[in-house]
């Protein structure tokens, strides 16, 4: 029996063999895991939990098949899908989990988060996460006609898209601060860490003040094939896309 963790899949119906590839895991490494947790940016956007839409209900139905099997799933949301609600987990089945979590995987209390929490030398980020994760707005952006939230969505995409290649300063600035890290460490009292965000699929392990070591397990992004973490009582072992002859490189968690 495994648990397994994803993030950054960016979902959307622009990218039918990403979705196909979400499927097949949940139909296949998913079925009969002992969990599923899912953090964040499951979704390229999430524009509310009143988008019926061919792709969003196909998606739900996905997942819906899968905890109706037994499997619990947790997602916590991203910088893209902070708009699902309680509808979506009552369509699904999957629970919504608060950020940051704490959970005891096989006898290791974790920490979960989506991971752009860790990047605070992103002012201006951090800045506009403030803004958009404020409550009264997000009410008012939800009470807006779903055709004019699609509107948005859309131009935030096509305006990603057209951006200039990001330089290695401004890549810098967007990754984990390590004092970040270590403050999360310390101020949730454990030893293990697992979040996404950065699309920087790695093992990190950091020493915290009492000199003990922690480990920092960064999720992969689901770009141009699958990434996933899978973690036994015995072995964490995280996946990602890598230019190894096989295309995918498998890393193993050393504490």
């Amino acid at each position: 029996m495994a648990t397994w963790f994803i993030s950054d899949l960016h979902l959307s119906p622009a990218r039918p063999d990403i979705t196909a590839l979400f499927e097949g895991f949940l139909q296949n490494q998913a079925s009969g895991a002992d969990a599923l947790y899912i953090l964040g940016d499951l979704f390229d956007a999430w524009i509310g939990d009143d988008d019926t839409s061919e792709f969003v209900q196909r998606m739900q139905h996905a997942l819906r098949t899968l905890t109706a099997s037994g499997v619990p799933v947790y997602f916590m949301a991203g910088n893209r899908d902070f708009l699902v609600g309680q509808q979506f987990s009552q369509l699904t089945g999957v629970t919504v989990l608060p950020e940051p979590s704490v959970v005891d995987l096989y006898g290791k209390q974790t920490l979960l988060l989506h991971g752009d929490t860790l990047c605070t030398d992103d002012k201006s980020y951090q800045r506009f996460r403030k803004v958009i994760r404020w409550r009264p707005l997000q009410k008012l952006l939800l009470a807006l006609p779903l055709s004019w939230r699609m509107g948005i969505a859309n131009k935030l995409r096509a305006s990603s898209k057209t951006q200039k290649p990001l330089t290695e300063q401004q890549l810098r600035i967007m990754d984990v601060n390590e004092h970040a890290v270590r403050e999360a460490f310390v101020s949730h009292d454990v030893q293990y860490l697992i979040h996404g965000h950065t699309h920087r699929p790695a093992v990190h392990q950091h020493r915290l003040p009492n000199g003990e070591l922690a480990e920092r397990i960064v999720l992969g992004d689901w770009y141009s094939q699958s990434s996933y973490l899978k973690v036994t009582a015995n072995k964490r072992e995280l996946t990602f896309a890598s230019d190894s002859p096989n295309g995918t490189t498998t890393v193993e968690a050393k504490l």
